[in-house]
């Protein structure tokens, strides 16, 4: 019956107009999503609550460790779906997966972050909230069978609906998504994303009220601070750099020196309880330390200050390197509104006499200079902090300091936090680009099999009606009896030798054969073999698989598939 019910949901749906179909997919993933974020906010207060009245206890620096590593081991061996930040994993199903996503990856991480920063891990609970709506969005466009340029768009929109309903920030959720995740803002795309980001925030408002985040005192600028907030930029590139840096190195190190994920949750969760012993404010997301630097209310020596920034930059690395599930975009606030506030504390020091709104404008300003050079979205980090603190009277300083920032930073990282290894291995394939439109192709598309054989006994008298009747100028050259590919003969090699009748019987196949080729698979990717064209400076590649010759592929073949793509998709 449930069955039969499906069946004809499906039919109606797939009957209707493409708009219809995505307002009405982006509506349910908004609703979804909306209640997994306000669910996981609900939850980290509760938990958070109830395990700070065990603060006082000696024990209490054991608590990070003991939560990352009942996050490893609920992740990776009870709901098996283990590894990454989140976002990493919803540009790869973007990039190579069409939008696909586990429908398990729309619970897993929400339970991963709630344990790992309720027990004081550093992270934030974006990234989890982020796929998890993703996954939402995929599965939901899965059960109505929807085509793939359809899911990717919904599997976007369901990140939008997270960032939205997290944050209260609809227009936030929407620049992430596709600024970050989808990497093109076409009408399609943004139609089911804008009512995802507006359907979450409907549910965030219903649930926990329309509040603004960081609220914080109304303030103008200066001329002195428009100047000031270039040397902003320039510190929040070095800030960027050192967190980008930090992160990478400390994942590597516990990845080379500590194999076992256990081992590794151990290690790093015991470091980053010491941390917490001296520095307690770096525990969790650190939202109300944000709080008080916006407000005006937090004081403390520059030096003091500087040491805070570092150590929640360890904190975090260390919380994710060793298995925890969190992400960047809490941490990066942290660091932001620290940053801005130690910047300030160095130019009081060095400009006395000179005249600043105050710490509170550079800490809120900071804030979207670190996510900006942290996640190469300097869009996504004007628009939250405006959205989060209400911060519309810093406009000019924000667009300064973003834009900035994240130009800076690019000169040295090209990739963010989010895309450095998917890049490295050829995962992140942005639309409309040379990687995803050879993606798109595949090798047995280009393969051409109308190939005459020859073999190695041959005499070259043999091959004149072979040669007349084939299109090709090669002519694959296999063993008789096992059919081993042993080299390929080139018409050009052997035309010399054609027009003198002694040494077309005197010549042996095996005598002018080449046998030193680069081959290619079936396996392979398009765009990796392309590059080995680039790399062989060839115009033709056979294509071998257990020493079986099956065909060739041609850069002419491969280029008009190129073309016919190309087409296909910018006609979309």
């Amino acid at each position: 019956m449930m069955k039969h019910w499906n069946e004809k949901i499906r039919a109606i749906f797939i009957n209707l107009d493409t708009r219809l179909q995505l307002v009405i997919i982006g509506t349910l993933v908004g609703l979804c999503s909306g209640f997994a974020a306000v669910g996981l906010n609900y939850g980290l207060e509760k938990l958070s609550h109830l395990l700070e009245q065990l603060h006082g206890n000696f024990y209490v620096f054991l608590f990070p460790m003991a939560g990352i590593t009942l996050t490893v081991l609920v992740l990776k061996y009870i709901i098996k779906d283990f590894g990454g930040h989140g976002v990493p994993e919803v540009l790869y199903s973007v990039s190579m997966k069409g939008g696909a996503l586990k429908l398990r990856s729309s619970f897993s991480r929400l339970v991963g972050s709630l344990i790992t920063i309720a027990s004081g891990g550093s992270a934030g609970p974006e990234a989890p909230v982020v796929i998890s709506g993703a996954a939402i969005g995929s599965n939901i466009a899965g059960y109505f069978k929807s085509n793939e340029r359809i899911r990717v768009a919904v599997t976007g929109s369901g990140a939008a609906a997270a960032i939205a309903s997290i944050f209260n920030a609809p227009v936030t959720g929407v620049i992430f998504t596709m600024e970050v995740i989808l990497g093109e803002w076409v009408p399609q795309n943004m139609l089911p994303v804008a009512i995802s980001s507006v359907t979450g925030t409907v549910v965030s408002r219903l649930l926990k009220g329309n509040q603004i985040p960081f609220l914080h005192r109304e303030f103008g600028f200066n001329i002195n601070d428009i100047f000031a907030t270039v040397g902003l930029a320039v510190a929040f590139a070095l800030f960027s750099l050192v967190f980008i840096r930090m992160l990478k190195w400390v994942s590597m190190t516990l990845d080379k020196y500590l194999r076992n994920f256990l081992v590794q949750a151990v290690c790093g969760g015991l470091l980053v309880g010491v941390i917490t012993i001296f520095f307690p404010i770096v525990k969790g997301e650190g939202y109300e330390l944000v709080r008080e630097l916006i407000a005006g209310d937090f004081t403390s020596p520059a030096a003091v200050v500087l040491v805070l920034i570092l150590m929640k930059m360890l904190a975090t690395s260390l919380t994710l390197g060793a298995g925890g599930a969190g992400g960047v975009f809490a941490p990066s606030l942290v660091i932001g509104s620290l940053g801005g506030f130690f910047y300030f504390q160095l130019l009081t020091l060095v400009f006395p006499r000179a005249t600043f709104t105050g710490a509170a404008l550079f800490s809120l300003v900071g804030m979207a200079g670190m996510l900006s050079g942290t996640l190469h979205a300097p869009l996504s980090g004007i628009f939250l902090i405006v959205e989060i603190t209400g911060g519309y009277d810093a406009i000019l300083p924000l667009l300064l300091v973003s834009f900035l920032t994240s130009t800076l930073v690019k000169l040295v990282e090209k990739h963010s936090i989010y895309h450095y290894e998917l890049v490295k291995k050829g995962y992140l394939l942005r639309p409309r680009t040379d990687g995803r439109i050879l993606s798109e192709i595949q090798p047995e598309e280009l393969l051409e099999t109308d190939l005459v054989t020859v073999y190695p006994g041959m005499v070259l008298k043999e091959l004149i009606p072979l040669i007349k009747k084939s299109r090709r100028n090669y002519f694959p050259v296999e063993d008789r009896n096992t059919g081993k590919f042993l080299g390929m003969v080139y018409f050009n090699d052997i035309k010399n030798y054609l027009f003198d009748t002694h040494l077309l019987n005197s010549i042996i196949v095996e005598e002018v054969m080449e046998t030193e080729l680069t081959t290619v698979s079936l396996n392979d990717r398009v765009g990796d073999i392309l590059n080995t064209f680039d790399a062989a400076n060839a115009w033709s590649l056979p294509v071998v698989e257990s020493n079986k010759f099956l065909g060739l592929i041609s850069k002419a073949t491969m280029l008009d598939h190129y073309r016919k793509e190309l087409k296909a998709q910018t006609e979309e």
